[in-house]
């Protein structure tokens, strides 16, 4: 490959570049005036001071300046979470989505959990599409770049592979082509509360504490982090806690016996690795800190091996996961369950909002999910969506998944709007205005 000079790059990238006057500017703008002094930056909303009080840390009481009115507010920016913001604003109302980190996907993306599973079950014998409305959209449009995904199409008999770099763009292009209202790097901390009724949350970001006041909130934070702060009832869970990563120049053809190369990835020569990890309680800082660093070590140590390995000499560390693999921590106590028994059972749901394709311990069955697995027992104008949904111990390592998370999203965003359109609360909302509008969103209900 021939070297570029100054010119040569420029062009390629695409940038103009004036050189007169002894002046060097790219995108007409000066390349050595990066750095400016101004009278005053953002100034952060963080209060007075906590301080020491017979040796206990005390936070003053403050006021928390709002940041936001909304119609709903997703907290969340995964799967799920973009799922329902864009179902509600199809439906007609303001929608907020506030994401911790800055990009979309969540585990799909920055977790790098790039195979979409459960797309598909076998109806009457033939494989047939569970996914359709937004999710699928969404694969679409992420098919639709070069090397955007693999196995998706009709003809593929496997589950859709994505590249996180271009499932992240076609996540956010979309929210901002519809006008979705963002917010990244912000971590939501605390919900607003009157009575049993939510309000609004908290978050922390540079511009220090603020709030978002809603009509209707959704809780597609993974953890449950804001029904938790409502006072919702929650099931603890303790799992395994694993690190993605992806290699490069890997060759093609079957890996020597022992060597664990990972699955396929629409870029040639690069495959994405998953790790089961230990078991531990995702809440708790530390172990997700001993994780992380756990993590890191033992994927430099499996390169090692494979370049040792003769073949492999070449094969490099693309990248690790930006986010940790949670696969579960708490989920919410809803009005429904979804247990494994019933799926088995094939019982129907009168208040269905999706039907999922089929997983290993669902025996070739297609998994109905009930709009109850959403709702608290409790809490008022909150839903949650995602791998915190109301399910046992077996069904959640169901609604983890990428797929399930793309309809339980999209039924929360409609169901959302519902709500405010109605002026009612999510308990309340029509379960046949539901089930219409889900429809009309192209939903597959059966």
């Amino acid at each position: 490959m021939r070297s570029l000079n100054r010119r040569d790059f420029m062009k390629a990238v695409g940038l103009t570049s004036l050189a007169a006057a002894g002046l060097r500017r790219v995108g007409a703008q000066p390349i050595h005036e990066g750095s400016a002094i101004v009278d005053r930056i953002t100034e952060a909303s963080r209060g007075d001071a906590a301080f020491i009080d017979d040796g206990r840390v005390i936070q003053p009481q403050r006021e928390v300046p709002v940041f936001r009115d909304t119609d709903v507010l997703v907290v969340g920016g995964g799967t799920a979470g973009v799922a329902a913001a864009l179902a509600a604003l199809r439906a007609g109302v303001k929608v907020t989505i506030v994401e911790r980190y800055g990009c979309f996907g969540g585990l799909w993306t920055a977790g790098l959990v790039l195979i979409v599973l459960c797309t598909h079950a076998p109806i009457d014998g033939k494989r047939t599409k569970m996914v359709h409305g937004i999710g699928d959209e969404i694969l679409a449009r992420i098919d639709s770049k070069k090397f955007g995904a693999v196995n998706y199409g009709p003809d593929s008999t496997r589950d859709a592979t994505t590249d996180p770099e271009v499932t992240k763009y076609v996540l956010a292009k979309m929210l901002r082509e519809e006008g979705v209202d963002i917010i990244l790097n912000g971590w939501v901390t605390n919900a607003i509360m009157d009575g049993d009724t939510i309000k609004g949350v908290l978050f922390e970001s540079k511009s220090g504490c603020l709030a978002i006041r809603a009509k209707v909130v959704i809780d597609g934070s993974g953890d449950g982090d804001v029904f938790d702060a409502a006072g919702a009832e929650s099931v603890p869970h303790v799992h395994r806690i694993g690190l993605v990563h992806r290699l490069g120049n890997v060759p093609e053809g079957p890996a020597p016996e022992g060597l664990t190369l990972g699955g396929v990835t629409p870029i040639p020569g690069v495959r994405w690795v998953n790790m089961q990890g230990p078991q531990g309680d995702s809440l708790d800082v530390q172990t997700l800190t001993d994780c992380e660093l756990d993590g890191r070590e033992a994927i430099w140590n499996r390169l090692k091996r494979i370049q040792e390995t003769p073949g492999y000499e070449n094969v490099f560390l693309l990248d690790v996961a930006s986010q940790l693999g949670v696969r579960a921590s708490r989920t919410l106590v809803g009005t429904t369950e979804l247990r494994l028994e019933d799926v088995l059972e094939k019982k129907e749901y009168p208040d269905v909002v999706g039907i999922g394709g089929t997983y290993s311990f669902l025996k070739g069955l297609p998994c109905p999910i009930p709009y109850g697995t959403m709702v608290p027992q409790r809490v008022e104008n909150l839903l949650a969506t995602g791998r915190c949904v109301a399910a046992d111990n077996t069904m959640l390592n169901y609604t983890r998944l990428i797929a399930p998370c793309m309809l339980l999203g999209q039924a929360a965003g409609a169901a959302a709007a519902l709500a405010v359109q109605e002026n009612s609360t999510p308990r309340e909302v029509n379960i046949a205005n539901l089930q219409a509008l889900l429809r009309q969103q192209g939903a597959y209900l059966g």
